[in-house]
């Protein structure tokens, strides 16, 4: 791999996990962008589903499985993702950006498994994830992130895994959206075109779409994080737009 070249960088809604089994038009697409990405040198994820006080990232040589869920099909627990880890990655990572520390206990949650397998099923490129960190504002850790951006042009492709939208108390089974989802949905997406992030930063501002479609933010903040990695030159590419299940967009997003 030319190692000058920039990877891309993506923020995957990833929604339900039976997404990983499903046939469905979300998990198509993220098959269909596995196959036009140039193999990573690594992969950084960010998932919604590792919350802690200050930035970890993973440093397991053999990561394990974790099935952060429950109530779900015996099939969904029997998924492994058998990707590597990478030690050394980690603490050169940690080394360079010291707010950053490395953790090898943390294995894969679904935010980062559900989507790689499906994108890249061979699970070759070693990967690490990157926590959310819940000590910092989403100002703060995007401000913090940005150093790490150089890293594309290393062969590393960095994945945000949430949601834009994610209100699972207002699931809808009859599979209506809601015109706040698809209003805020909207809202957010033409933000990232306009590359007005700043009013993404500062969500609690922009009101009841805002309040309904983020109850908490944990699903929210990695698109923060994957648009602090983005180089000014780069411009949008969005696909699986759409509300699932009424509260959960899975609009995503790869910026090259």
């Amino acid at each position: 791999m030319n190692c000058h070249i920039r990877m891309p960088l993506l923020f995957v809604g990833h929604g339900n996990p039976m997404n990983v089994l499903d046939d469905n038009k979300y998990s198509h697409m993220w098959e269909t962008i596995g196959q036009q990405l140039s193999p990573p040198k690594a992969i950084i994820c960010m998932s919604a589903h590792w919350l802690t006080d200050g930035s970890y990232i993973t440093s397991s040589i053999h990561p394990e499985m974790i099935y952060d869920f429950y109530g779900f099909p015996q099939e969904l627990y029997d998924v492994q993702y058998p990707a590597p880890g990478d030690d050394k990655l980690a603490n050169k990572i940690s080394h360079s950006h010291s707010f950053i520390k490395p953790d090898a206990m943390r294995g894969y949650d679904h935010g980062a498994w559900s989507v790689l397998k499906r994108m890249f099923p061979k699970a070759e490129a070693p990967v690490l994830q990157l926590s959310i960190d819940y000590s910092h504002s989403p100002l703060a850790q995007y401000s913090l992130l940005q150093q790490l951006k150089v890293l594309r042009n290393e062969g590393i492709l960095f994945i945000g895994s949430g949601n834009i939208v994610h209100n699972l108390a207002l699931v809808s089974m009859d599979q209506k959206p809601y015109d706040w989802a698809i209003e805020f949905e909207a809202f957010c997406k033409k933000s990232i075109q306009n590359k007005n992030i700043n009013t993404l930063l500062d969500y609690k501002k922009i009101g009841t779409i805002a309040h309904l479609s983020i109850p908490t933010d944990d699903h929210f903040r990695p698109l923060l994080n994957t648009l602090a990695l983005s180089y000014e030159d780069e411009e949008p590419i969005f696909f699986n737009e759409g509300i699932d299940m009424g509260s959960v967009s899975m609009l995503s997003v790869m910026h090259k």
